[in-house]
């Protein structure tokens, strides 16, 4: 079962970035990203929140745009960006189940 909602530290985690980067590309794409705040004032991603946050993480770290062209980048094509996220998502799980079973021998 996935969780409503996710911290800041959680977000990192996933993606292998800093908090800071995490918070900053927060408030560069309030568009599509719009953290929920608990009593203390911590920012909680909803799951939505973090298919996005890896969407822009494909676009600035691995293929390079800058946050104006992974904006628009989105704009134009977020089914497709959305498709190859979950692509390298299901590529990664493949390679850590391998790696298990190649442990396991």
């Amino acid at each position: 079962m996935e969780k409503l909602y996710y911290t800041i530290g959680e977000v990192s985690d996933l993606l292998g970035e800093s908090t800071s980067l995490v918070r900053f590309w927060s408030n560069s794409f309030p568009k599509y990203i719009k953290p929920k705040r608990n009593a203390k004032g911590n920012r909680l991603y909803t799951a939505e929140d973090l298919e996005c946050l890896k969407q822009i993480h494909l676009l600035v770290k691995e293929q390079g745009l800058t946050l104006e062209g992974a904006s628009k980048k989105l704009a134009a094509e977020r089914k497709k960006v959305e498709g190859r996220v979950k692509v390298l998502d299901s590529l990664k799980e493949i390679r850590s189940q391998l790696v298990a079973v190649k442990k396991s021998l």
